[in-house]
């Protein structure tokens, strides 16, 4: 049975025994929340010994020559020793700038890096709350415009990070994990194409960003966005999406319940296999969008799919 060591503490493990598993069965915490190298809020140094990997291509090639794992990902065949990445040591310091509700349960949350960070609309970051829980969430702000990083967090059921969120005030310190390049971006080869863009609940963040990037692009083809919600007043960006809506007239926002879709979705018809389709939200409502887009003739190859998935711990 091979050792694992970490924290200042060494134990033996079963041979292939998971990292995550191991490491957490110890008490040595270590935050996650998708399980399939998505994330990246299970970040692992390796400093002696070397885990079987499963998804090398996760991690960025300098992460990985720094000895960096998902530890989710990882294996354990042999003597190992790690160190769990520490927000303080290893994250960037962040301020709250502003936070507000749009709806009833969308907590909007805007913060100020200690330094610039460089990202694309689309992708997403881990934040770490002072009591060490981690969450990736997407960045709904666009970078060169948007002051601040903007995160929109689904606060309806319970959970440590969003518990921790709600008592956030302007002022106060979290800390930035791991930047993810994620599924959603706007290619500027797209210009002159079709470009859906279909949201359910705050999978409307990482595309509000796209959406206003592809705009200050001069996109020039067709812009649809659908954006389904429990109950209109959870439609949180209904007023936003309508000012955008009356500048740009190729932008077309339709906004449905769950007894609308099916008759919204019936009105996304493909006039171009160049479509380009852009997805995001919980793993149902992306299944569904992404079957209809199939159904209606878009090749795969030309839908980008990113689904949030939710703990309560």
């Amino acid at each position: 049975m091979p050792d694992l060591a970490a924290g200042g503490r060494r134990w033996s493990v079963p041979a292939g025994a998971n990292l995550l598993d191991s490491l957490n069965a110890a008490g040595v915490v270590v935050p996650y929340s998708c399980r399939a190298g998505s994330c990246h809020a299970c970040l692992v140094r390796c400093v002696a010994g070397e885990p079987q990997d499963a998804r090398p291509e996760a991690l960025a090639a300098e992460r990985r020559a720094d000895g960096w794992r998902l530890a989710c990902q990882c294996r354990v065949v042999g003597d190992l020793e790690v160190e769990v990445f520490d927000p303080q040591r290893d994250g960037l310091s962040a301020r709250v700038a502003e936070l507000d509700w749009p709806s009833p349960t969308v907590l909007r949350l805007r913060l100020t890096p200690e330094r610039p960070l460089r990202y694309r609309a689309g992708q997403h970051l881990v934040l770490w709350s002072v009591e060490g829980v981690a969450r990736p969430y997407s960045l709904a702000s666009l970078p060169g415009e948007d002051p601040w990083l903007e995160f929109h967090l689904d606060c309806r059921a319970p959970g440590a990070f969003c518990d921790a969120a709600r008592r956030l005030g302007p002022g106060d310190a979290l800390r930035l994990g791991e930047l993810r390049g994620g599924a959603l971006h706007y290619d500027l080869d797209w210009q002159a194409q079709p470009l859906w863009l279909l949201a359910a609940g705050t999978g409307l963040a990482p595309l509000w960003g796209v959406l206003r990037e592809a705009l200050r692009q001069g996109h020039q083809g067709e812009v649809r966005l659908l954006h389904l919600a429990r109950e209109p007043a959870e439609h949180y960006l209904a007023g936003p999406l309508g000012e955008l809506q009356a500048r740009h007239p190729n932008l077309r926002v339709q906004l449905a319940s769950a007894a609308e879709l099916p008759a919204a979705l019936a009105e996304l018809r493909l006039v171009s296999r160049q479509t380009r389709a852009l997805v995001c939200g919980h793993p149902g409502s992306v299944e569904s969008f992404v079957r209809h887009l199939y159904l209606a003739g878009l090749p795969r190859n030309r839908v980008f799919a990113d689904s949030f998935l939710t703990r309560s711990i």
